[in-house]
């Protein structure tokens, strides 16, 4: 551990004062263990219907949790902004036919104690990650926190974010880079895949990666989901629609099922690699 890592102003969160990689427990799925954890979803909840066949789909194609949101926060006061509560029972009604534990957005403190009623990890999104009371409140919960990086946040800001989670008592921690604001126009973001491995040196937190909102275009998805997990992320987390064409929210991000399909085949390849390559380093290093 260099002098420079440990004289980082993040207390808690620093993998000097905890060594060894958090490994967090979301329902009976565990993230950070060493194989790549996958969340797929659509990016809003629509309808009963929706929600439960694409959960379906995605448990048979090997997904080890459904994201979904419930409350959206978008940029125009206009677009589709979730099915609220009634969102939050379609998803707890899809987790109890597939066994898929649940992870969705709360956007405030106001709504945070009924989620809980319902989800199985709260997501910070990437426009609150400096939201201080929420940030606070989710620290005094026991639910799993995946903390999306901000739209522009430096590395130490974010992990800054994640004390304050920890500061309440909350270690349980999931990091997740979904790409930030540059000067390039070609992408959605710049998904900034160095985090990763600056990251894994940093803390001792699990940390996936969102291909999906870090590019913004589903056909580039894939490859820079393999990207990740080669630069040594704990998983991913994709939004998967059963017609992108006509989703509510982020159609043109999302992948369909087929396509998912084959992207865990890939990710499945990958794992087994990284098994057998373990393996082997273990035997002779």
């Amino acid at each position: 551990m260099s002098k420079q890592v440990a004289n980082k102003p993040y207390k808690l969160v620093n993998r000097s004062a905890h060594p060894e990689s958090t490994v967090v427990r979301v329902g009976k799925h565990f993230v950070g263990d060493g194989s790549p954890t996958v969340i797929a979803g659509p990016c809003s909840v629509e309808s009963r219907e929706q929600i439960l066949d694409i959960a379906e789909q995605l448990k048979q194609c090997g997904a080890h949790m459904l994201r979904g949101g419930a409350y959206k926060p978008r940029t125009s006061p206009y677009a589709f902004q979730g099915l609220g509560i009634e969102g939050l029972e379609y998803l707890a009604q899809a987790r109890e036919a597939t066994g898929l534990p649940i992870v969705s957005e709360v956007m405030d403190t106001g709504s945070l104690p009924a989620a809980c009623e319902y989800i199985d990890a709260i997501q910070i999104g990437a426009r609150n990650m400096q939201n201080y009371p929420l940030l606070r409140a989710v620290g005094k919960t026991t639910k799993p926190v995946l903390l999306k990086r901000g739209l522009s946040a430096t590395i130490e800001e974010w992990l800054m974010a994640a004390e304050y989670i920890l500061n309440e008592g909350n270690s349980n921690v999931i990091l997740c880079e979904r790409g930030i604001r540059t000067f390039e126009t070609a992408t959605r973001n710049t998904l900034d895949l160095n985090a990763v491995p600056v990251v894994k040196d940093l803390t001792h937190l699990p940390i996936i990666v969102d291909p999906s909102h870090g590019v913004g275009i589903a056909r580039y998805v894939p490859a820079m989901s393999m990207a990740a997990l080669a630069a040594g992320a704990d998983g991913l987390i994709l939004e998967v629609h059963q017609t992108p064409e006509t989703a509510l929210s982020d159609g043109q991000q999302s992948l369909t099922p087929l396509q998912f399909h084959q992207l865990m085949k890939r990710v499945e390849h990958y794992a087994a690699f990284q098994d057998s390559f373990d393996t082997e380093a273990s035997l002779y290093g």
